[in-house]
């Protein structure tokens, strides 16, 4: 693939590899794909493909949870005009136990519709929920947002708008970040840390991300099935609340938020609409363009990238309403990729019988969620989670 068939100069290559990680790439079967599996099974249906990619993708996770017993804990309250914020804790398995945030909103008839927010993978690690949650506490979040999200934090932009919401901690971001290994202490609070010590800090953590991925392969899990259960367990934290519509559950996200926001959406039918931000493409355009700032630790799934491919995410997803948004100034993606994403999605819709169910939106901005495109996202949610 050369630099007129991506539209831009490509970030990172492979140098001498590079030729043999093409012929590895154009080699794969891609067999459940969904527009190549339709191809070669004319007398199939949607749902014959749809089970078989999610099995595919289910046993590519390599993770179970365990059991459901969540034992949630409300730490704190924090009450403003418009919401009450609780700061909560959780089980999503028998070992770990999850931090984050849940918002209540006022003003608006109980139970109301609900959304998983999930926060991005760029930025500062030691923060997770945080990032997206409440007051800024720190000026590395106040840059993070003015920089991704128009200034706003996220979640309470929608418990605002009468959504309840809530938030946790990715793997290895905020509180669930390492301490005690790799010159990190055995216990520090983000929050308090000057700009040098959180920037040494951040580099320690950030060096041991290959460090966890091989820790987690070899505890026989994946840092996306990790992902796919905690957010997994936030819908059935969300269901054992009696403020939560339970028919009318969304997920939305940015970046790394966005890519599990797609995950989300193809695996749990407890999702009834989505909107993934910032992470669309395919793998021939982004392994061509950018690899390296875009492919991290939650995205390798080995088993699963040579059968399906990234848009076959969003399209086991129909008949679910989704509104993909990859913006054209992106950096991180190509918008050649992302066309070719949406093109194949929404075939899939078609092939589906829900071709209004989908939608994509591309505006010209650069990697972000900033106002107008949460003004989209709102409108797509009003529609589908309480019209």
């Amino acid at each position: 693939m050369n630099v007129h068939e991506l539209g831009r100069e490509p970030l990172n290559q492979y140098g001498s590899l590079e030729p043999s990680i093409r012929n590895i790439r154009a080699h794969r079967p891609l067999d459940l794909n969904c527009e190549r599996w339709r191809r070669a099974h004319p007398q199939a249906g949607f749902a014959d493909w749809r089970k078989l990619a999610q099995d595919c993708l289910r046993q590519g996770l390599h993770y179970n949870c365990g059991p459901l017993e969540m034992r949630p804990e409300v730490i704190d309250r924090v009450e403003t005009a418009e919401f009450t914020r609780e700061r909560i804790e959780f089980n999503t398995s028998p070992w770990f136990r999850v931090p984050g945030y849940f918002y209540i909103p006022k003003k608006v008839p109980l139970p109301a519709p609900a959304l998983v927010v999930m926060h991005e993978w760029g930025g500062p690690l030691l923060f997770g929920s945080e990032r997206i949650c409440g007051e800024a506490r720190h000026p590395a979040i106040v840059k993070h947002r003015n920089l991704y999200s128009g200034g706003r934090p996220l979640a309470d932009f929608f418990a605002c708008q009468g959504y309840c919401v809530i938030v946790i901690d990715a793997y290895h971001f905020g509180c669930r970040a390492p301490r005690g290994i790799g010159g990190l202490p055995e216990s520090y609070e983000p929050a308090e840390l000057g700009e040098s010590t959180l920037e040494d800090f951040e580099k320690k953590v950030r060096e041991l991300l290959y460090l966890g991925v091989r820790q987690l392969n070899w505890a026989g899990a994946t840092w996306c099935g990790i992902n796919f259960g905690d957010d997994s367990r936030c819908v059935d934290y969300l269901l054992s609340r009696p403020e939560v519509d339970c028919r009318n559950i969304g997920a939305t996200g940015l970046s790394g938020g966005g890519y599990r926001t797609n995950v989300l959406a193809a695996l749990d039918d407890r999702i009834k609409a989505a909107v993934p931000v910032g992470w669309t493409t395919t793998g021939d355009y982004q392994q061509a363009y950018n690899v390296d700032g875009a492919i991290g630790t939650f995205c390798l799934l080995p088993g699963v990238w040579d059968r399906i491919d990234v848009p076959d995410l969003i399209s086991m997803a129909a008949p679910k309403a989704c509104m993909v948004v990859g913006s054209t100034g992106d950096m991180v993606f190509p918008p050649a990729g992302q066309k070719e994403a949406a093109r194949q999605i929404s075939l899939a819709y078609e092939w589906c019988g829900s071709p209004d169910l989908f939608s994509s939106y591309a505006p010209e901005k650069p990697h972000c969620y900033d106002c107008e495109i949460q003004e989209k996202a709102l409108a797509w949610f009003d529609l589908h989670l309480k019209g």
